[in-house]
């Protein structure tokens, strides 16, 4: 079994959001992705994506990510799993969105999301100065914004 196959299913047995948003028929959901930030799966990417954001700009605001052992305490340890957890269900989310065959670039951009969380949280834990370490938090921040944006943006049409 592949290791992309395995958390799949790891994610559908624990999360009941993605058998939900799996289980609707692709004929009736909206080509243009409308309604998607009602459906439970989006809704919870949203507000995880939410809440991380929040946590990661206090720790701007307060420096705490350069006090010493930050990247060995509790709190980190705690945000990174649930930050690699967003990680999988925005892939879970593109892995819809693509059996749907939905048009549009969100498909990727949760794609692209997932992709690059666990890179920016490998960046934070790398991160040699306080400089890099305020970047690379920085860069997440964008993450988790970008991750509320892109679900709860109305859909937009463009002219031909």
């Amino acid at each position: 079994m592949s290791c992309g196959l395995a958390v799949a299913t790891v994610l559908m047995l624990a999360n009941p959001d993605v058998v939900l948003a799996a289980s609707l028929d692709p004929a009736m959901v909206p080509a243009d992705l409308s309604g998607l930030n009602s459906e439970p799966l989006f809704v919870d990417i949203v507000s995880r994506s939410g809440r991380l954001k929040a946590v990661a700009e206090g720790w701007e605001a307060s420096g705490a990510v350069h006090a010493p052992n930050f990247l060995t305490g509790r709190e980190w340890l705690d945000f990174r799993t649930e930050a690699t957890a967003l990680s999988e269900l925005d892939m879970q989310g593109h892995l819809i969105l693509k059996s749907r065959e939905s048009q549009g670039d969100m498909t990727c951009i949760l794609r692209g999301l997932s992709e690059d969380m666990p890179k920016r949280i490998a960046d934070m834990e790398a991160a040699g100065t306080p400089e890099t370490r305020d970047l690379a938090l920085s860069e997440l921040v964008h993450l988790f914004d970008d991750n509320i944006a892109v679900i709860t943006a109305p859909a937009q049409t463009f002219p031909e």
